[in-house]
């Protein structure tokens, strides 16, 4: 999917109380940003979160802090990621470090905020690498952003209170090689959703099997299915909560 850009891969931007926040900036992020509609200027970010090191999510994170502090110009922001994307095998170049008015270390557990926003990395992963989920309090929503993971029953303990969750959604059906990808698939996305009943969820990452099953027809499906409201997510698309029926 990355490699072909199939679908883009620049991450996720999160506007919420007046903060701005970027995640997992992938391969193009920063070319996105100067074309979105209406464009997101990365000089406006208060914080960069990286939820783990692999390229589809990490690629654009030096270019992004470059561009978040106007080339080092100015001293700003901060970074979030796990410990083993900053030490062996960084992703993240030394010369940056210093760019950024701190850089944060993601942990089981963690709290942590950026501007308005607090956020905490309820549980560890199981992926690839150190990977942590995000739950956002805003000042009127819990948004809870699980990540690439094998699903394990902690995950709905751990992203129960959501309101809205962001679900990374690789595979369309768990058989085959995805057995043994530590990655979500629809039937985990459906019972993740059935058990937490979210307000909206979002699902996202798609791999080539769901794009080839047209997530959309698969969110509205799983909507019917589970009584909740389910989309998927699309290149460039804005989600905006307050216009959003969410109660």
């Amino acid at each position: 999917m990355v490699e072909k850009q199939v679908r883009a891969s620049g991450g996720l931007w999160l506007a919420l109380d007046d903060t701005n926040i970027l995640v997992d900036p992938g391969p193009g992020t920063l070319v996105k940003c100067a074309s979105s509609k209406p464009k997101l200027n990365p000089s406006t970010l208060e914080g960069i979160i990286l939820t783990h090191k692999h390229l589809d999510h990490s690629a654009d994170i030096n270019v992004m802090i470059e561009a978040m502090t106007e080339g080092g110009f100015k001293r700003r922001g901060e970074v979030f990621a796990p410990l083993d994307a900053l030490e062996e095998d960084s992703v993240i170049l030394r010369y940056l470090r210093g760019f950024v008015n701190k850089i944060h270390i993601l942990k089981e557990g963690g709290n942590y905020s950026i501007g308005k926003i607090e956020f905490f990395t309820p549980l560890k992963h199981i992926h690839g690498v150190e990977t942590y989920g995000v739950v956002f309090k805003s000042s009127k929503y819990t948004i809870s952003l699980i990540v690439d993971t094998k699903f394990f029953p902690e995950l709905l303990n751990a992203y129960s209170k959501s309101d809205v969750i962001i679900m990374n959604v690789v595979r369309a059906e768990a058989k085959g090689k995805s057995l043994e990808m530590d990655h979500l698939n629809l039937e985990d996305a459906k019972n993740i959703i059935q058990k937490i009943k979210p307000k909206l969820a979002i699902l996202t990452h798609f791999g080539m099997t769901m794009v080839k099953a047209k997530p959309w027809q698969l969110a509205d499906q799983l909507s019917k299915e589970v009584g909740l409201k389910v989309i998927a997510a699309s290149d460039g698309m804005e989600v905006k909560l307050d216009e959003e029926p969410l109660g």
